[in-house]
């Protein structure tokens, strides 16, 4: 596979380390040691990633190249049009390992009697429930496009999947038309089990199986149908009209997306070259566009949603989120944070005490407001149901919810718009930034004075997210960090008044100050004979400000332990510029998402949980919050949590220069991290 570009010996490309992030995920599906299901479930992760991937920094650095800039600067030095072409050759050889893994873990699933079979395998007992199925189900489902030189082509939707029809009639002619895979039907149809055997066939292949009945009107002699997809740039464009809502414009900015520009033109590399060239030209694509053979089969996302047919022996074992030691889902969450501050890591912990701690608030008398930030909410919400219900119940409800956050704009404004009608306060972040923090602040009257309780996270407050992404949350009645909470929602509704905070380290007035100032202590610690280490957790790191700091600290002696799960451009263990920072990277069953940042203070270490990762947009760009921990209970939890996934040699990765997401390997005892601190949480609640 393609090495990744490092450029003037400083740093990784951020658009060229993401890719080999993917690739990780990748090697997830391609591991034997991974149940069968979830392999394929990978291969779809991969996938929609990598359709996301177009969307946004592919049409990023395509939109500098149509500029007319070079880009140098922004994209770690290289030029934008090269940096193109080496995206593209990079996701072809990705692309051609998916199609070689896909076509491996098939065969696995036929030796243990599962059949993924297409239109050429069927048998006159599954032909009959076949053709009822398609009658009955897809057909009506069907958006069939008959293309012809005297009609413009329609506007082909982002990522959906198209079927190209080339049907040569018996004139000789040739007629071509598309076929939209429709999503309203699940891609994998389960066909009648014979015997101890399961079979599947694609949604795609049943439709090729009844080319005949869509296109009986038709005179052809032979008919053949090849996918293809498009995707589009999905970077919002926001109208100046002044007579609108922020709501509207942004509803209209995400209607606009779907007619896009194409920034990625896939295709069956079997097609035959008539049907392509007909395409292409329809379209207006050519050979300066990003066009990528591919096999018989796109949106392989939807792979994601693979049937499990009751083979739980092909799936990880279902972990139960474990209870808080301390707390209950019975009795009053604000009487047990009354007394001290707990921690909730999901999704080894369960969420449920997020959604209950709301619940309360919302039937509590004595509540009298509640404040909250939301980035991304689950399709069904518990939470913004939860506020909604306080605001009925006549408390003072204020949701800061981020409209921009991408690709979930739609479901934030479908809420938004059921928040509103029910009384609840909106703010629409602050403008020029996203709000990207993960807070909330609720007032209580207590003897005739306000206490406040909350709980602050480096996650979304989202139920579905919760059981797959790792994530802290610190529930806490800490009336100095609850004040400065208060502080940062003033912000929202005044943010032409800059506040100050003496706890939480915020973005983007005080985070780059702020974390420099910790690193700078650790650098004095070192150069005054004492020890001095960083130890970080997150899922990027891309400002090269935070990179060239972390180069200092390395320089001076500092021992840096990173564990990045996505993009880092910062390269370890390059000697005299990165020697003492080691970086690995975990993935696994669950998607590592908390961020966390360690320093060691001369053995009183600091500890942070933060919605922040090291990006130029999460600290120039983006309301962020780091938030101290100063239960000692807590840091050292915080930070045996963190040890266990240093430990990691088992799903852990090497980033280097030197290797390609190599798998650490040492003669220590073996360590899963993910199951490991399970059975942490485990043993501490038994203990």
């Amino acid at each position: 596979m393609t090495k990744p570009e490092i450029h003037e010996n400083l740093y990784i490309n951020r658009e060229i380390s993401w890719l080999q992030f993917n690739a990780r995920v990748l090697q997830e599906a391609s591991d034997e040691t991974v149940p069968l299901i979830e392999r394929l479930r990978f291969a779809g992760i991969f996938s929609n990633n990598l359709d996301e991937f177009f969307k946004v920094r592919y049409a990023t650095v395509k939109r500098i190249v149509e500029a007319g800039k070079g880009g140098k600067n922004e994209l770690g030095g290289i030029r934008a049009k090269e940096l193109l072409e080496i995206i593209t050759q990079i996701v072809i050889e990705q692309q051609t390992e998916s199609l070689s893994i896909l076509d491996s873990v098939h065969e696995r699933l036929e030796e243990e009697n599962i059949y993924i079979i297409n239109e050429t395998k069927i048998n006159a007992f599954q032909h009959d429930f076949i053709k009822r199925y398609f009658i009955r189900k897809v057909s009506p489902a069907l958006v069939t496009i008959i293309l012809n030189d005297l009609v413009v082509l329609p506007n082909l939707k982002d990522s959906a999947a198209y079927l190209a029809v080339r049907m040569v009639m018996k004139n000789d002619e040739r007629q071509f038309a598309l076929i939209e895979i429709p999503k309203t039907i699940n891609r994998f149809v389960e066909l009648p089990n014979e015997g101890d055997k399961s079979y599947i066939i694609m949604i795609d292949d049943l439709i090729r199986y009844c080319l005949k009945d869509i296109f009986n009107i038709f005179d052809y002699e032979t008919i053949s149908a090849h996918m293809i997809k498009i995707t589009r740039d999905a970077e919002l464009d926001f109208e100046s009209d002044l007579s609108k809502s922020f709501i509207e414009k942004v509803s209209d900015s995400v209607k606009h997306r779907k007619i896009g520009e194409p920034v990625r033109f896939v295709y069956d590399k079997t097609i035959h070259h008539e049907t392509l060239d007909y395409l292409m030209s329809k379209m207006g694509i050519d050979d300066t566009d990003s066009i990528i053979p591919g096999g018989r089969y796109h949106n392989r996302r939807d792979y994601m949603s693979f049937p499990s047919l009751g083979r739980t022996d092909l799936l990880y074992p279902k972990i139960e989120a474990l209870p808080i030691k301390g707390l209950s889902l019975e009795s009053s969450i604000f009487n047990a944070i009354d007394k001290k501050d707990y921690l909730l890591y999901a999704p080894y912990q369960t969420f449920s005490y997020i959604v209950k701690f709301l619940r309360e608030a919302a039937l509590d008398p004595a509540v009298k407001t509640i404040k909250i930030t939301i980035y991304r909410l689950a399709e069904i919400s518990h939470i913004a149901s939860s506020l909604i219900n306080a605001a009925i119940n006549g408390k003072t409800v204020t949701v800061s919810i981020e409209l921009r956050a991408r690709f979930d704009e739609q479901a934030n404004i479908d809420y938004a718009q059921q928040m509103e009608d029910e009384g609840v306060n909106l703010i629409f972040g602050v403008q020029g930034l996203k709000v990207h923090s993960k807070m909330c602040v609720i007032e209580r009257e207590e003897n005739k004075k306000i206490r406040r309780y909350g709980f602050i996270s480096t996650g979304n407050f989202n139920e579905s997210t919760a059981k797959i992404y790792t994530d802290y949350t610190l529930l806490t009645s800490n009336q100095r960090i609850l004040k400065d909470v208060n502080k940062i929602f003033s912000f929202f509704e005044t943010n032409y008044k800059i506040f100050t905070y003496k706890h939480l380290i915020t973005s983007p007035h005080y985070t780059k100050k702020a974390l420099f100032k910790l690193i700078d202590n650790e650098i004095k610690n070192v150069k005054n004979g004492k020890e001095g280490y960083i130890r970080l957790k997150m899922n990027s790191i891309s400002s090269y400000t935070m990179v060239d700091k972390l180069y200092e600290a390395s320089n001076a002696g500092v021992k840096i332990q990173m564990i990045v799960r996505g993009i880092c451009c910062l390269i370890p263990g390059v000697k005299g510029m990165s020697e003492n920072i080691e970086v690995i990277s975990v993935v696994d069953k669950f998607l590592e998402h908390s961020r966390l940042y360690i320093f060691g203070n001369n053995g009183d270490p600091k500890v942070y949980i933060s919605s922040a990762d090291w990006m130029t947009r999460n600290i120039d760009n983006r309301v962020e919050v780091s938030c101290p921990i100063y239960d000692e209970a807590i840091k050292q939890e915080i930070i045996d949590t963190y040890n266990i996934c240093w430990s990691d040699n088992v799903k852990a990765r090497l980033i280097n220069t030197e290797t390609e997401n190599e798998y650490r390997i040492n003669n220590n005892e073996k360590v899963r991290s993910q199951f490991a601190t399970y059975n942490y949480y485990l043993n501490k609640l038994n203990s």
